[in-house]
């Protein structure tokens, strides 16, 4: 069997997994996409795609979706918690150029992706829970009794992902000391605030605060990232109070209450951190996105990475003579800068997070001098990246 006959079964429906079968549909093979849930859905969140993700995204026939369903800031504007000083604004998409920096909801951004897929190809209500590689070929075993076969299984099944611990065993990721709140408004509900049509992020003792049009501009998002001592659950659903929240930025700039305090409902989750696995694949199976290099949200690589998981899996096996090898060189080519972007996402939560004294004070003078690595979140080697062209 050539590579390009290749059955690929993906193992997880979220933005990732249909990312890849696009990819690997777009290379010529056979993919089939396997997911849990009875529909697919995306919790209430916005999320903020990078150049690098969007050029592989274009390369997939989006560029009229992402126009549409997203919002294209004009700047990235860092600013000091209580006076609202900006530390450091950063313009992007430049007038009379494509727009490389989207921020949207997820929900609009899976539909896009699963729009793109042949309905026959994915799978509802099919939880894996077993898998045996049996040299030839992976065959596949669901809670619902169904089974299947592929020449490749691919783990894309995120955080809590199945397929990992079937690969690797339990392992127990570990509390950063961060919580984070999310919320949704309308944007109506913020005129009195006139916010600039900017992604904006609150710098701050001990937490940090992050707003961004999604939807076309209709709906702001936010986001509140606060340090704390314990958290138990790993969950993007559990409810939060908007009281704690709001207690948690007392004495921070009015605007930062006034949009916090815009919404009825917010959710609260733990963020937990997980080491750089050495390896991906075994065989027939390999794993991509949170399932094998979860994140911290302090860098808006988590999708972006996933998006260029799938984009240099369909490239590298694009006329391989041996799968297995083309997997093995998969993880070689991803392993190591997803672990650099994991290490970055870290270490910005302490810079974000600085309380004033004299590191703060040394942060804002670098930042006012133009710290390139700062200027939108990290430095070019993270934005430029072609994913498409970098498996060649």
């Amino acid at each position: 069997m050539t590579a390009n006959n290749l059955k690929i079964a993906i193992i997880g429906g979220g933005i990732g997994g249909l990312a890849a079968a696009l990819s690997l549909l777009k290379a010529g093979f056979d993919v089939h996409v396997y997911e849990q849930a009875p529909e697919l859905r995306e919790v209430g969140a916005g999320i903020v795609l990078t150049p690098n993700a969007v050029r592989v995204l274009h390369h997939l026939g989006c560029a009229g979706d992402l126009a549409t369903l997203g919002a294209t800031p004009i700047a990235i504007r860092q600013r000091r918690w209580d006076d609202g000083r900006t530390l450091l604004c950063s313009p992007v998409n430049p007038p009379g150029r494509t727009a490389m920096f989207y921020t949207s909801h997820r929900s609009d951004i899976l539909l896009m992706l699963a729009g793109k897929l042949p309905p026959a190809r994915l799978y509802l209500g099919h939880r894996l829970t077993g898998f045996t590689d049996n040299g030839d070929q992976v065959e596949m075993q669901f809670d619902n009794g169904a089974r299947a076969e592929a020449d490749i299984m691919v783990g894309a099944d995120g955080i809590h992902s199945t397929v990992r611990g079937l690969l690797f065993g339990a392992e127990h990721p570990r509390f950063t000391g961060c919580i984070a709140y999310r919320g949704l408004t309308p944007a109506e509900r913020l005129n009195a605030l006139d916010l600039p049509n900017e992604d904006q992020i609150w710098m701050g003792p001990g937490k940090h605060f992050v707003h961004y049009p999604v939807s076309a501009g209709r709906l702001v998002n936010f986001v509140c990232l606060i340090e704390r001592d314990a958290w138990t659950k790993e969950s993007w659903t559990e409810p939060g109070d908007i009281q704690d929240a709001l207690a948690a930025y007392a004495g921070w700039h009015p605007q930062v209450g006034a949009i916090i305090s815009s919404v009825k409902d917010t959710f609260v989750w733990g963020l937990f951190d997980r080491a750089p696995l050495e390896r991906w694949s075994v065989g027939r199976v390999t794993l991509l996105g949170d399932a094998c290099h979860p994140m911290l949200p302090f860098l808006a690589q988590g999708a972006a990475q996933a998006i260029e998981d799938g984009a240099t899996l369909a490239m590298v096996l694009r006329g391989a003579d041996d799968a297995v090898a083309a997997l093995k060189r998969y993880e070689d080519l991803r392993l190591p800068r997803t672990a650099r972007i994991q290490m970055v996402a870290s270490g910005n939560k302490t810079r974000n997070h600085l309380p004033d004294g004299p590191q703060q004070i040394a942060r804002d003078a670098a930042m006012a001098a133009g710290a390139a690595d700062w200027s939108i979140g990290a430095s070019a080697w993270v934005y430029d990246h072609d994913a498409v062209t970098a498996a060649g």
